[in-house]
Parts: C-alpha cells; sequence; structure tokens
C-alpha cells in the first residue's frame, strides 16, 4: 500500500465505525490512528475524519443526488471512503492527489469494480458545489429543538459555530517557563500564536498541528487544552497549600493545570475507570507532576475518601457534551433523549455526595461542556434550593454570560468551547 493510501484507508475505517457500527470518535481514532507510524499522516486522518463527521450531511445529499442507484447497507464502508474524498477536497487538499488515492484506497479496501465510480464522483466534486444544508441539520431533532427553547436568540449561532473547526488551544506549563518566553520558541519554529488576556496560560493557534511539533511537548512545556477548560482554575482559584479534590477528573487537565499554577497544592485527582487513572498519571508524568491519583466512584465517598476535608472540590460533571460538538462532531450521532434525565441525575448525585467532602467557608465548583439548562442552571438551582449551607459565589463575566446562579460560555465565543460555570460556597 502506497504512503498516501494507507491514510485513506484509515480515514475511510474510522469513519465507518463511526457512522455505522455506533463506536465513538475517541474509541475509533484510539484504534486506528496507532497504525500509522508518521505523525502527519496521524493528522491528516484526524483532520478529515472530523471534517467527514461536521460536513456528513451535506456530503450524504451530494452523494445521494449524484448516485446513479443509492448504496446499500453492504457499501457502508465504500460510503466512507466517498465521505473522506469529498472532506479532502474541501480542505483543500490538492486534488490529483486526491482522486488518486482515494481511488487506490477503494481497490485496497475490496472495491477494486467500484473504483471507477469512486473517481467519477469525486471529479465531480471538483466541478460543481456541493449541496447546502444548514447546520442544525446534523443535531437530531429532539435536541435541536432543546438547544432553541434554551437558548433562542442564540441558537442559529450555536448550530454554525458547532460546525465550525476549533482553533488549537495550548497551556502553558509556567514551572518550566513563562507563556511569553514559549511563544517565542513557537516563534522560532515558525509558528505563530495569540495571546488571550483572561487566560494568562493560553496560546492560541489558527492552524491546528501535531503535538510533536510543539517545541518541548514531550518535556512538559505545554500540553493540549481549551481556552474554556482553562479558565476552570480561575474559577476554583484554591489558596496556597489548600486540600483540592478533581472528583472526575480524567483525562487530567484540570487538576494538571492547578498544579503548574501552583504545586504546594494537595490535589486529589479521582477517576472511576482505572485505565483512565493510569492514562492521566501517564500524562502527569509527562508534565513531571506529583499529584496524587485514585480509582473511586465520586457519588461513593465510603470507597476511597480518608474523611479530611477538602478546602476547595471541582466537579467536572458528566454532561451531554452538547458545547464541544465542534470537537466531538459523533456526539450528534450517538446521544439519545433518554441520556439527557440519566446524566441529570449523575450530576445530582455527583452533588450530593461530595458536598458533605468540604470544609465550612470552602468552594465547590460545577462545571460542563453542556449548552442545555437541565444539566447546568436548573441543576445548581435545585441543588442550592435544596442545600441550606450552599450559597452562589458569582463569577465575573470572563466565565460568559449570566446563566442562573452560574456563567455559560457558547461555542466559539471568543474561540473558545461551550462550557457551564458555578462556583458554590459552604457557609
Amino acid at each position: 500500500m502506497s504512503d498516501g493510501v494507507a491514510p485513506r484507508v484509515a480515514a475511510a475505517r474510522i469513519l465507518d465505525a463511526v457512522l455505522h457500527r455506533g463506536r465513538s470518535l475517541k474509541a475509533a481514532l484510539g484504534t486506528g490512528l496507532p497504525a500509522l507510524p508518521d505523525p502527519r499522516d496521524r493528522a491528516l486522518v484526524e483532520a478529515i475524519v472530523l471534517a467527514a463527521l461536521r460536513q456528513r450531511v451535506r456530503y450524504n445529499a451530494a452523494l445521494d443526488a449524484w448516485m446513479p442507484r443509492p448504496l446499500g447497507p453492504r457499501d457502508a464502508l465504500l460510503r466512507a471512503l466517498l465521505l473522506a474524498g469529498l472532506a479532502q477536497l474541501e480542505l483543500g487538499l490538492p486534488a490529483h492527489a486526491v482522486l488518486a488515492a482515494t481511488v487506490e484506497a477503494a481497490r485496497a479496501l475490496g472495491r477494486a469494480h467500484q473504483a471507477g465510480m469512486v473517481n467519477a464522483l469525486l471529479r465531480r466534486a471538483t466541478r460543481e458545489p456541493l449541496p447546502a444544508a444548514a447546520p442544525e441539520a446534523a443535531w437530531p431533532d429532539w435536541l435541536a429543538a432543546q438547544v432553541r427553547a434554551d437558548w433562542p436568540q442564540e441558537a442559529a449561532a450555536i448550530f454554525a459555530a458547532s460546525a465550525e473547526p476549533p482553533p488549537l488551544w495550548l497551556r502553558v506549563n509556567r514551572r518550566v517557563q513563562p507563556r511569553d518566553a514559549y511563544r517565542a520558541r513557537l516563534r522560532e519554529a515558525g509558528i505563530e500564536a495569540a495571546i488571550d488576556a483572561a487566560l494568562p496560560d493560553a496560546l492560541r493557534l489558527s492552524t491546528p498541528l501535531p503535538v510533536q511539533q510543539l517545541p518541548g511537548f514531550e518535556a512538559g512545556a505545554v500540553s493540549v487544552q481549551d481556552a474554556s477548560a482553562q479558565a476552570v482554575a480561575d474559577a476554583l482559584a484554591p489558596a496556597p497549600g489548600a486540600r483540592v479534590l478533581d472528583a472526575c477528573a480524567a483525562p487530567g487537565g484540570k487538576a494538571a493545570h492547578l498544579a503548574e499554577r501552583d504545586p504546594s497544592l494537595r490535589l486529589l485527582a479521582l477517576d472511576a475507570d482505572a485505565r483512565r487513572v493510569r492514562r492521566m498519571q501517564d500524562g502527569f508524568a509527562r508534565l513531571q507532576l506529583a499529584i496524587e491519583t485514585r480509582t473511586g466512584d465520586a457519588t461513593r465517598p465510603a470507597g476511597w475518601w480518608d474523611g479530611t476535608p477538602f478546602d476547595a472540590i471541582l466537579v467536572d460533571a458528566p454532561c451531554s457534551a452538547t458545547g464541544i460538538v465542534r470537537r466531538q462532531p459523533d456526539v450528534l450521532l450517538h446521544r439519545r433523549a433518554a441520556d439527557l434525565a440519566a446524566l441529570v441525575q449523575t450530576q445530582r448525585a455527583l452533588l450530593e455526595a461530595l458536598w458533605p467532602l468540604l470544609a465550612p467557608g470552602g468552594a465547590l465548583v460545577y462545571a460542563t461542556c453542556s449548552l442545555l439548562r437541565a444539566e447546568n442552571a436548573a441543576q445548581v438551582e435545585a441543588f442550592l434550593a435544596r442545600t441550606p449551607d450552599a450559597a452562589p459565589d458569582p463569577l465575573d463575566d470572563r466565565f460568559g454570560r449570566v446563566c442562573g446562579a452560574g456563567r455559560q460560555r457558547l461555542p466559539g465565543e471568543g474561540g473558545a468551547d461551550g462550557f457551564f460555570y458555578a462556583r458554590l460556597r459552604k457557609g
């Protein structure tokens, strides 16, 4: 298999797994990318897959209109390859290279008898515009309706922003060097980065690139973390030496950020999944951070808590992920209406179980990457109503617009992901 064909085959297999076999994007990438030894190929495949998932409604409409007869269930892998081909053209890759490699990929996938059709369809895409589609067409009807109900004035902007590729946000490890010094290192490497005055450790790259191309990445100088996630450290703002719990910590970026800012913190990073805890430990090792980790169910503290109260608790709760659709477009494929009630119940259980672990005067930050009020403002308001010693501790405009007792950032605002934050103080 030639060098250009392998990434196209990988992209088709990953898309087929996500679109037709119910696998999550993260799991499919985790299986498919390691087989490609060149990091540039891995980056290309990820870009193709994300573009195809974001624009799948338009691409499928083009295929349905242009195909002489509809593709059947047995052609699922071929459809995935065609989506990958259309994505490459819209990503601006040279058309001749896209056509040649994608046609060869069809042969490699056992579709030699359909290689001519692949060639003809992609050639047509170079001559004709693809059908237009409203961004919300990619959303399940029930979820689009919920977004419109929660954000009637902003829904159109939410759908549009969620269909756009996000910038690459970096978190500079201030234990290694100041942000400006690392920005200079990037410039020396030919990489331009912008700063955000509200985020002291953040740099924004308009064009994503493989982490292996970031100076000092393996040595822990920098990490990839969206602006909204970086703001969590400012929302919690623990005092020096505080005992801090990150209750749903994996993959560990927020705990790492807190430790980079203040090594005196006594941090416990907890997660229920042992495999995710091991990966979190690997991340801390790369950053040379001595953070205590533990596997445990945050809703059942008796199994892991030592009885000593925490001065600050972060609850980055499991949620619908509707604020990060642009990064995880498979959310729109896999989320079901029944999921929401279960997520709301889990979030409630986390708040109920963890609040007693907070010392008087301490702060708990409840955060999600959701846009839905049931998971955010309504969840916090219900907790405050039934918890006499809990009071809102308001956050400022850096964290987005007022949303009940918290703040909501919508996707794309300031180039960041959609995110909700609420800080509660214990009386």
